[in-house]
Formats: structure tokens, sequence, C-alpha cells
């Protein structure tokens, strides 16, 4: 059985997109732009295709402090420690 071109292509675009991302060479957004998905069906599309979050320890600790940040602006500058617990 042979698909019609455009679903093989489609399907061609999207495992494409699925080794560009796992590599780090694609993000999530981009992704989504290639498949014309927004943030939501890109990420069903990954999550139903067993495909991990690109998405690392120092990932986490840079927005932990970046939430911080906000939270010290918003508290008047007021310090508080956000903790991150493994």
């Amino acid at each position: 059985m042979s698909m019609p071109g455009p679903i093989a292509h489609q399907w061609a675009d999207s495992l494409k997109a699925i080794d560009l991302y796992r590599a780090g060479r694609l993000s999530h957004r981009q992704v989504g732009e290639a498949l014309s998905l927004d943030y939501w069906q890109t990420e069903t599309f990954l999550t139903e295709r067993g495909v991990a979050l690109n998405y690392s320890a120092t990932d986490l600790e840079t927005d932990a402090a970046t939430l911080q940040k906000i939270l010290d602006t918003r508290e008047g500058g007021s310090p508080s420690t956000l903790e991150l617990k493994p």
C-alpha cells in the first residue's frame, strides 16, 4: 500500500521534525510552526509519539531564578527564597 503524495510528504515532515527536536536543533515552537500546530497541539503531537521534553536541569534553574526575581519585585523587593526540590 502506498500513501498519496501529500500524506507521505506530511509524514516525512513529521518524522524529520521529531528527529530535529530530539537532537535539540528545533525548539517546541519551531516544531509547531513546521507542522502548522499551536502550542497544545504540538505538545500532544510530541507526547503521543513518546518524545521527551527538551528541558534540562539548567533550564529549571534558570526559570526558578527568573521566577524568584519576579516574586521579589512583586513583594516590593523583599527577599524570599524559592527552593528547588529534587
